[in-house]
């Protein structure tokens, strides 16, 4: 039952990333204003009227309304008169950005959803970790420690929301989700019951830990890359996609020397695993999530970014750091490590 919770909480933050790439492939990260409500509700409205002040209207304390492109907030409970009256509302002061766009807001609310699900998820996970107490202590620590560190990542995402999509935080933001993956997926394999031992060199263990190295840097990169996007769409329009990488910033060339070596990288470390007979099953899958990176991200520079690659992208690079994560912990297992029931 606790393995499950640990794939189910796995799943979940997986498609939270999903969710993310999307809201940044469609410029969404705005599209709920406020945190952790949307626009001061829980369920965000579906029309721009909503969010509109009216005479004889009912706001509750928290709603919010845009009056002369500014976020304006209920102090309290009351319905609105024959004339606005200024003392009811409160000034959002956490940003000035002001704006409705409802393909954006609800695109938002999903990823936070997803966000509050995988929460729900971790919690249930490590209420289970609790019957893991009496026989091994780690998993049960380090199962709260996924509660404390998904909650951290709710509070980043507001930060981000709060800094108006600051591309520091959103890096730091993705590189967290990355190490909660992380944290899942060794909860995962320490509470397999049998786990297989492999005879590995300390060469290619070494050339394993450099691979998920550049991968870290390289998806920092990206991030830092999707955001000079982000600004080039702002300057030049959503229809011209042919210069969105026109004169890119430094990242952008870092971020496709990097991809090269990290393709030699994994081609030497499929050979090295088929030569010595490792026995790493993972490698296949892994060389085939790179090869569609590597695909995404040559139609993104050479097509003119078509429709989902910009997320597609994204996501294999996260499956692509959990698969190195897995290998690598398969490849240091001790062959005297206990096997947990």
């Amino acid at each position: 039952m606790y393995r499950k919770s640990v794939k189910a909480s796995l799943i979940l933050v997986y498609l939270v990333i999903i969710a993310g790439a999307m809201v940044r492939m469609t410029g969404s990260g705005m599209g709920c204003p406020d945190w952790p409500k949307c626009f001061g509700y829980y369920i965000p409205p579906t029309e721009a009227s909503a969010l509109e002040w009216k005479p004889e209207k009912y706001f509750e304390k928290g709603n919010v309304i845009i009056k002369d492109k500014t976020l304006k907030v209920a102090a309290d409970d009351f319905t609105t008169s024959e004339i606005f009256n200024s003392d009811n509302w409160l000034e959002y002061t956490k940003h000035d950005y002001a704006s409705f766009n409802v393909w954006h807001t609800w695109i938002e609310y999903i990823n936070r959803l997803f966000g509050a699900l995988s929460g729900l998820a971790i919690l249930i996970m490590a209420l289970l970790s609790l019957k893991k107490w009496r026989f091994e202590k780690r998993i049960t620590l380090l199962s709260w420690l996924a509660v404390v560190l998904i909650v951290f990542q709710a509070w980043l995402g507001a930060t981000v929301v709060y800094s108006v999509l600051a591309p520091v935080k959103i890096t730091i933001h993705m590189l967290m989700a990355l190490v909660i993956v992380a944290l899942l997926l060794y909860l995962l394999y320490i509470s397999k019951v049998e786990r297989k031992n492999y005879n590995v060199s300390q060469g290619y263990k070494t050339v394993l830990i450099f691979a998920i190295s550049c991968s870290v840097i390289q998806i920092a990169l990206g991030t830092q890359v999707r955001q000079f996007v982000d600004e080039q769409v702002s300057l030049v329009g959503y229809e011209a996609k042919s210069q969105w990488l026109t004169n890119p910033t430094l990242e952008f060339y870092f971020h496709r020397t990097l991809s090269i070596l990290i393709i030699f990288i994994h081609i030497a470390l499929w050979y090295f695993n088929r030569a010595y007979k490792y026995g790493f099953k993972l490698i296949n899958f892994l060389v085939i999530i790179l090869v569609a990176e590597v695909i995404t991200g040559i139609t993104m520079y050479y097509f003119d970014f078509p429709f989902l690659s910009q997320p597609l992208h994204l996501v294999f690079a996260a499956l692509l750091f959990g698969l190195q994560f897995y290998i690598v912990l398969e490849a240091f297992q001790q062959r005297n490590e206990w096997k947990s029931s």
